[in-house]
């Protein structure tokens, strides 16, 4: 895809962050939208800055890791737009704890929002790219599917495995050419309400107050021009992008012997205590 005009793009997590700034951007563009998120609040508000624009804006309330939700908005997305040519899998939650210290539940709650919220849109969508004749799938990862970090067990195993299903996917796209490709984007900090949700065990961040000042402090890009950055990707049809000057940083990081990269990791984790 070189462009966006006239084209339906469906966004999950777009009430705020990145599927906010990639909203209002394609608008902007000519592109037509699909926005779904669970904050109905956050969502209507999105949906009010993108109309104007000329374009036809959809919205729905859906969670991500329910299948059944998102395969009946992939419908009807279809049935209301006629087509669909992309999906931005954007949705994604925080968890803060050590493994001994996390709970089961809120480790399934957060595989069942970045991961499987992941693979229930692109399996949902799939279909009804290849029906449009060109399209793409755009996963969110993250630096933390790079390298992995003390506390962060769940968003680690999340966020790789969306890098590898994502990858595999690319894969067997280009195997069998149907006008549909994939991207997966890797960024670093961004300005976003994610820990706002994050269920943060206080053993590890300190409390809620600590974790927010924290993220504040390395959050350098914002959303709008990772939403920039995501879309050229799209444009250039890049296998992987990472957003953020700090992103980039961290992928060299992740080329280091493990064992290297770790002991930095866990010599500033004992600092913190």
């Amino acid at each position: 895809m070189k462009g966006f005009d006239g084209r339906v793009v469906a966004i999950t997590g777009a009430g705020s962050g990145i599927g906010r700034a990639l909203a209002v951007d394609l608008a902007g563009r000519g592109a037509h939208l699909a926005l779904s998120d669970i904050d109905t609040v956050g969502l209507a508000d999105t949906v009010a800055r993108c109309e104007g624009s000329g374009v036809k804006v959809t919205s729905q309330h859906v969670d991500v890791a329910d299948r059944a939700q998102v395969f009946a908005w992939a419908g009807e997305v279809v049935a209301s737009h006629g087509k669909v040519n992309v999906i931005v899998n954007n949705a994604g939650e925080g968890v803060g704890a050590t493994v001994e210290r996390m709970s089961y539940e809120d480790l399934e709650w957060l595989i069942g929002i970045n991961f499987w919220g992941v693979v229930h849109g692109t399996k949902a969508f799939l279909p009804h790219l290849k029906a449009s004749g060109e399209g793409h799938v755009v996963n969110l990862s993250s630096v933390f599917g790079l390298i992995s970090i003390p506390s962060q067990s769940a968003y680690n195993a999340a966020k790789f495995a969306v890098r590898g299903f994502t990858d595999a996917l690319r894969m067997e796209l280009e195997v069998e050419p149907c006008g549909v490709s994939s991207t997966t984007v890797h960024p670093g900090g961004i300005k976003t309400n994610i820990v706002n949700n994050a269920r943060l065990d206080a053993s590890v961040t300190g409390g809620a107050d600590q974790a927010r000042r924290e993220f504040d402090r390395v959050a350098r890009t914002s959303p709008e021009k990772a939403a920039r950055v995501i879309l050229a990707a799209v444009e250039q049809n890049r296998r992987r992008v990472l957003v953020g000057a700090d992103a980039k940083a961290i992928d060299l990081v992740s080329r280091l012997p493990a064992g290297l990269y770790q002991r930095v990791l866990v010599a500033g984790a004992k600092r913190r205590g």
